[in-house]
């Protein structure tokens, strides 16, 4: 196995590695400090597993979760922890980087100015480019597989035409959307894609 570079906050991947990257849903992972720790030892545990994103969109008071999944992920050594759309609660407890949401590229500037990595959703070309003209380390691209309620699929052709236009070492696209097993993955890993994000798939 390749070894990972070790890196500073705010600062993007220079890795050749293919990145696995696990996304919290209270759903999946519970919605305790206890359940969501246990639920993410278990997934550490069973996959490789490179950075991870706190994401409750239901709790109402989220800190002591957040808290709880920035302990756990340290403990086993997680590259890279962040956090969703939360600057201000990502320096609070030190998370290394944000996950912004596509209603958040006026945070880009803001979370870069505080030394956070910093990653956003998006969905279309448009808003991939504008993620890189305004310094953002790197975005998630979706759906890419068929997911109810997500909308249409772009699949893995236009993720690879994706890459091939924006990725470069400072910049780069994780697939999101849709993977849930190990087909999907070695699918991804053909079109050049840095990574993939999943909640599902590390639950097993």
């Amino acid at each position: 196995m390749k070894t990972i570079d070790t890196l500073e906050k705010g600062k993007a991947f220079k890795s050749s590695l293919f990145y696995s990257y696990l996304i919290t849903d209270p759903a999946d992972y519970g919605n305790t400090p206890c359940t969501l720790s246990s639920s993410l030892e278990r997934s550490f545990s069973n996959h490789r597993i490179d950075m991870v994103c706190f994401r409750d969109k239901e709790t109402e008071d989220t800190k002591a979760l957040a808290k709880s999944c920035l302990e756990t992920a340290r403990k086993y050594n997680i590259e890279k922890v962040l956090i969703n759309g939360d600057i201000k609660l990502a320096l609070e407890l030190g998370f290394d980087g944000v996950h912004l949401t596509s209603k958040q590229f006026n945070q880009i500037k803001t979370a870069k100015e505080n030394n956070l990595f910093t990653l956003i959703s998006t969905h279309t070309e448009d808003e991939i480019k504008l993620a890189k003209d305004l310094g953002a380390d790197a975005v998630t691209y979706s759906p890419i597989f068929y997911k109810e309620n997500k909308g249409e699929p772009k699949g893995c052709e236009k993720l690879e035409n994706m890459v091939k236009r924006y990725q470069d070492e400072k910049f780069f696209i994780i697939a999101l959307g849709g993977i849930i097993t190990q087909k999907h993955i070695e699918r991804i890993k053909e079109t050049d894609a840095k990574g993939f994000a999943s909640i599902r798939y590390f639950t097993s």
